[in-house]
């Protein structure tokens, strides 16, 4: 029975492995300026409370039935209550979508790792601009480095 309820909830399968669609360097400008400063090979993102953090947009074309994944690395210093990774998916004449990573949030003082939020588009499902923002639930610092959005193609 298990078995079956493992096969019933099971997420889709890639179909080959995951592709670089962009890097984002520490040479570009986030949208959201206040509070953002740059550091190392990256930004230092400095909350006063909850804050969403706009930090690019990339346009996309020709992308369907696939998993897209925002993928960076976060390190906090002295964040009271969560940070997140989330990324909104605009798709035309149905309006945007968002994923969160409430599932790998980050809080307090940490050291550098990774972290990732996963967005499925299935078969007929195209995506044409792709936000990626970063939340706080509280203040303090976060530094994100290592931007990237992948795509990994899925099986039907």
């Amino acid at each position: 029975m298990f078995s079956k309820l493992k096969t019933l909830f099971k997420g889709p399968e890639p179909a080959g492995p995951p592709q670089t669609i962009k890097v984002f360097s520490a040479s570009e400008s986030t949208i959201t300026q206040d509070g953002v400063e740059h550091e190392e090979a990256g930004w230092r993102l400095e909350a006063g409370g909850a804050t969403v953090f706009h930090l690019f947009e990339h346009p996309l074309s020709d992308l369907e039935q696939c998993m897209l994944t925002y993928r960076a690395q976060l390190r906090s210093e002295n964040l009271k209550g969560k940070g997140y990774l989330e990324m909104w998916c605009r798709l035309p004449g149905r309006g945007e979508f968002f994923s969160r990573g409430l599932a790998q949030t980050i809080s307090g003082t940490t050291d550098w790792a990774s972290y990732e939020t996963p967005f499925y588009l299935k078969a007929g499902q195209k995506s044409d601009l792709i936000k990626l923002n970063f939340v706080t639930k509280g203040s303090g610092a976060v530094c994100i480095r290592d931007i990237e959005l992948l795509q990994t193609p899925l099986k039907s």
